[in-house]
């Protein structure tokens, strides 16, 4: 089963990021967390790939430099990127970034890297975040929500993004 929520929840959540949802839709039998105990991030974005292609996204394709997702934050002399991030996969038409995370995403408060390094991301406007229904027997879905959830509610954190799409896979 897929879980899904936008944020900030006074805003419908963008056509884009249904199309996202969709996909991930599309191979919920193959990457249920709750069925698939050992499944890994870069096995859940092979199964997404080909629909993220399709979706105008370019998507990472393994760990050596030539494969991953550059994304720029700092410009100098001549245009040349001086810092930049890599994203499991970005759509740069629409200003989307896609990080899949899987056991890392809330023991290690991965997901906090995630929306950190986007709002740092040049020409970023939307971040969706998968992370697992369930890992070790802890609903690590539930935990960012709550987090999203504090984050948006209180107010006192404002971020440069026009929302996040958080999904539980």
């Amino acid at each position: 089963m897929v879980n899904w929520v936008y944020f900030p929840k006074s805003s419908p959540p963008p056509e884009f990021g249904l199309l996202i949802v969709a996909l991930f839709e599309e191979v919920a039998a193959e990457i249920d967390s709750t069925t698939k105990v050992g499944l890994h991030s870069d096995t859940v974005m092979a199964r997404l790939r080909p629909g993220l292609e399709k979706l105008g996204f370019r998507v990472e394709k393994g760990k050596s430099a030539e494969d991953k997702i550059v994304v720029p934050v700092l410009f100098g002399r001549k245009g040349k990127i001086l810092k930049c991030f890599n994203a499991d996969a970005h759509a740069v038409e629409t200003g989307w970034v896609l990080e899949v995370e899987a056991g890392r995403a809330v023991d290690n408060n991965q997901f906090l890297k995630d929306i950190f390094q986007a709002c740092m991301m040049h020409d970023v406007l939307h971040l969706a975040i998968a992370v697992r229904n369930t890992y070790r027997k802890s609903d690590d879905f539930a935990k960012v929500e709550s987090f999203l959830e504090t984050m948006y509610v209180s107010g006192r954190l404002q971020l440069p993004l026009k929302g996040i799409l958080l999904i539980g896979y």
